[in-house]
């Protein structure tokens, strides 16, 4: 049987520092993490690229960069010169989100131009893109669609959540689901073999990796990385 270090287990995971209350010390502290467990990348806000670039310089962790985020609503043109700016500053990975409103509407020549035209312009720099559905907002068959429209266009990874999809429930109060085992089945299912998938929102244990990673998912996002990565070492020691 193939034993897995922790080590890569923390290469499945893009340490999460996309909180909006996060102060530039925060950001600091969350790249100098990431650094230390050599995560996969730090996930970060677009102004912080350059801090992160400076802070991972000689970090076996690369830097993920977020562009329309969280809702996916600005002109493409927007998107598309976001993305750019984070690659030239640094960012290896840009993780973006479809725009739900078009998907909701069925505009799926809008949906399919915006994602080529961010994809082309990642890949041109070098980067890969990540797509992001927000599947609290949408439904099943908008999933499937989304997973062949990111398949026909080479897209590197679909991803379930931003951990900010958050819906109003009937009490008036606010939450979402984030990364579902049924979603993430449904994604590799339509999703071709070369598209990977990232599970976000909701990782926040050593088993919710793990069950994510036994449905196929190769990343996930996460800010309890110490905590994931400590049960790790405990449960399995260096490797299982």
């Amino acid at each position: 049987m193939h034993k897995m270090k922790v080590r890569d287990l923390a290469k499945m995971i893009d340490h999460s520092l996309l909180h909006p209350t996060m102060t530039d010390a925060d950001l600091r502290s969350g790249c100098e993490l990431a650094a230390k467990y050599a995560c996969a990348t730090v996930c970060i806000k677009p102004y912080a690229v350059s801090l992160a670039k400076e802070l991972l310089a000689e970090a076996d962790c690369d830097i993920c960069a977020v562009a329309g985020f969280p809702h996916g609503n600005s002109h493409t043109a927007i998107i598309v010169a976001e993305a750019e700016l984070a690659c030239d500053e640094g960012a290896a990975e840009i993780d973006i989100v479809a725009n739900t409103g078009k998907v909701l509407g069925g505009e799926w020549d809008y949906v399919t131009a915006e994602l080529k035209a961010v994809n082309e312009a990642v890949v041109a720099k070098g980067a890969i893109l990540k797509v992001i559905f927000e599947n609290d907002f949408v439904q099943e068959e908008h999933i499937v669609q989304l997973c062949k429209i990111c398949s026909d266009l080479d897209i590197a990874f679909v991803k379930t959540s931003t951990g900010y999809g958050f819906v109003k429930q009937d009490n008036g109060m606010y939450s979402y689901k984030g990364a579902t085992l049924p979603h993430i089945q449904l994604m590799r299912e339509h999703s071709k073999t070369g598209v990977q998938i990232k599970a976000a929102g909701g990782v926040k244990n050593l088993d919710d990796l793990l069950r994510v990673r036994e449905l196929g998912c190769t990343r996930v996002g996460a800010t309890a990385t110490v905590e994931i990565l400590k049960e790790a070492k405990v449960r399995f020691g260096s490797e299982y």
